[in-house]
């Protein structure tokens, strides 16, 4: 893979809650810095709404910054916001999505040549229409914004439409069982997206893995082979070899043992 993206939903889940705005701007910069910390990819977060008007905003852009994020998701729905999936969601007027679109980008270029890449979505398909998010994501992509993400079209002619419509790279949520069509890679890159989000493929496997194993420990049977991992690849999997090389390299022979050594 190239990059990664931390969602907001999984985000949420780890912490027990939907993806419903229920988390806040210091909660999720600390799962960012440690997403960032933990992995030679680029990342991309998720920073909701930017917490506030602008001005919130541009701190949200240079926060992230400071955890290490490669880009930032700035989106245009009302606050507390929801997973772009679900129902009971609404958007600000286009005026206040740009506002937060611009602060983000001037944020980005304060910073300088490091500063994060903005990705800018609109929720608006489900709340005003297609024409309105299409609207939306041409104007974010002419004030600036690195990327643009039209969240949940719901047809294959609806994803054909934005990629033909507004300039720039475009992101495609390929959220599982969502209301897109999930669409191989090849097929978004020939329509014209440049990268393909999966936010809830790894979060479903690992709720079904959970599951599976916590079955089997109340039934008293052994653990399905298909999940079997045995400690050594766990170990290796937390990074348990890589600590150990290091510390065999800074390996320090205390004076009692080479005093031992020389008796």
């Amino acid at each position: 893979f190239d990059a990664q993206f931390m969602t907001g939903f999984g985000v949420a889940a780890t912490h027990g809650l939907p993806d419903t705005g229920l988390l806040g701007a210091s909660e999720m910069a600390t799962a960012a810095r440690t997403v960032c910390g933990s992995t030679s990819l680029p990342v991309i977060v998720d920073g909701d709404t930017g917490y506030g008007n602008a001005i919130n905003v541009k701190r949200t852009i240079r926060t992230y910054a400071a955890c290490g994020a490669a880009g930032v998701m700035i989106e245009d729905q009302v606050s507390p916001k929801r997973c772009g999936h679900t129902k009971g969601k609404d958007v600000v007027d286009i005026g206040e999505a740009l506002a937060r679109v611009q602060a983000a980008c001037d944020a980005r270029d304060e910073i300088g040549p490091d500063g994060p890449l903005i990705m800018a979505r609109t929720d608006s398909r489900a709340v005003l229409g297609l024409g309105d998010a299409l609207e939306r994501c041409t104007a974010f992509a002419m004030a600036g914004a690195d990327i643009t993400f039209l969240e949940a079209p719901q047809s294959v002619e609806e994803m054909r439409e934005y990629c033909n419509a507004v300039p720039g790279y475009k992101m495609a949520n390929m959220l599982a069982h969502g209301v897109t069509p999930t669409l191989p890679p090849a097929q978004l890159a020939e329509f014209g997206f440049s990268i393909a989000a999966y936010p809830l493929d790894l979060l479903n496997a690992s709720i079904r893995a959970y599951e599976r194993a916590l079955s089997s420990i109340k039934s008293g049977i052994p653990q399905s082979k298909v999940d079997d991992l045995s400690f050594k690849d766990a170990q290796a999997a937390v990074g348990f070899p890589d600590y150990w090389a290091e510390e065999e390299r800074y390996r320090v022979t205390r004076t009692s043992d080479r005093v031992g050594s020389a008796e």
